[in-house]
């Protein structure tokens, strides 16, 4: 239970915000199935029943010759599916709800990108990948980096802007310098030059987003730590003897929480939205990683496929209108004017 009676007041007003708190629900049920992706899109099956033995192809390794072909290399158990002698009774398999890969060239009659069908619901890419679920792995992608960006920005900041609040004087006035100079690098042109050098991956770019993402966050930091650091239980824990480390992190910031709360979704949403843009550049997540942007990259070049521009289209639209209703229900609730 919350004991906390303001912090009670204003989940309740962010609960009565019934758009973004559907929202929330939504977009929470969705971000865990996708963390369960390889359970719902596979082109392994959940369980095989071969010549009166038992076999878990989802989570373990098999090679072929487990099932009757010389080869040292995992089965092709849509291939074994089809073979004469898999067709015996007693022989089953179960495939997951969408039996293909992320990373699965599928082969149908029609030359990539299909349109969708029967068997491909939203059709293939240009490389003939199921698109439906390389758009759920692009969200599961999208959502870690996102979260995951958000922990490292959330951390950096707070630490930048409350020393600069708290401690103030010469520390202050520098570390502002150095912030504005720091700005005003631009990002675009740093990622360029780095991935020119160094080969994409995930951490390289994880790294970049969050050292150019933390600066406005900061600012807010330093001003509600500015307006606290007077107040009576921090004079009193600082005239005790307490370490600043201690009354940064026990007394200022349970009292600081609010921009970190109100700024958090539209963190989020900025860095799904700006690894799109990157991955859509060829500069974002490393090939085969499924990504949105990299679909809507095979969009522009495929004018003809419509499915390529309108479903990775209204995946991002969607996740990121959900979030900035939340990032506004949030707001609303932690209003000091309310």
């Amino acid at each position: 239970m919350i004991s906390d009676p303001l912090l009670q007041k204003q989940l309740k007003r962010f609960k009565k915000n019934r758009r973004g708190y559907w929202s929330f629900i939504l977009i929470s049920i969705l971000f865990v199935l996708s963390l369960f992706s390889e359970a719902i899109c596979n082109n392994k099956p959940y369980l095989l029943r071969y010549k009166h033995h038992t076999y878990f192809p989802i989570v373990r390794f098999y090679p072929s010759t487990c099932f009757g072909v010389d080869l040292p290399t995992e089965a092709d158990y849509k291939e074994l599916s089809q073979s004469a002698a898999f067709k015996e009774p007693g022989n089953w398999m179960i495939f997951p709800i969408i039996p293909y890969s992320s990373n699965e060239s599928i082969r149908t009659a029609v030359n990539p990108p299909a349109p969708p069908s029967k068997v491909n619901y939203l059709g293939t890419d240009d490389t003939g990948r199921d698109l439906l679920t390389r758009l759920i792995y692009g969200f599961r992608n999208s959502m870690l980096f996102a979260l995951v960006s958000w922990v490292f920005i959330v951390i950096f900041a707070y630490l930048t802007g409350a020393i600069q609040g708290y401690l103030g004087g010469k520390i202050d006035f520098f570390g502002q310098r150095a912030t504005e100079i720091w700005s005003a690098l631009p990002v675009l042109y740093v990622i360029i030059f780095l991935i020119s050098i160094f080969p994409p991956s995930l951490t390289l770019l994880l790294l970049v987003w969050v050292a150019f993402s933390w600066i406005g966050l900061a600012s807010y930091v330093r001003v509600e730590v500015l307006r606290v650091r007077r107040t009576d239980f921090v004079v009193a824990a600082s005239a005790m003897g307490a370490s600043t480390p201690r009354i940064l992190l026990r007394h200022i910031l349970p009292n600081t929480l609010t921009p970190i709360i109100t700024f958090s979704p539209f963190i989020i949403s900025a860095s799904i939205g700006s690894l799109a843009a990157l991955d859509y550049l060829g500069l974002g997540l490393p090939p085969p990683t499924a990504s949105w942007g990299d679909l809507l990259r095979q969009g522009k070049e495929n004018l003809s496929s419509w499915w390529l521009v309108l479903y990775p289209f209204l995946s991002l639209f969607g996740t990121l209108l959900l979030l900035n209703f939340i990032g506004e229900a949030v707001r609303s609730a932690f209003d000091a004017r309310e």
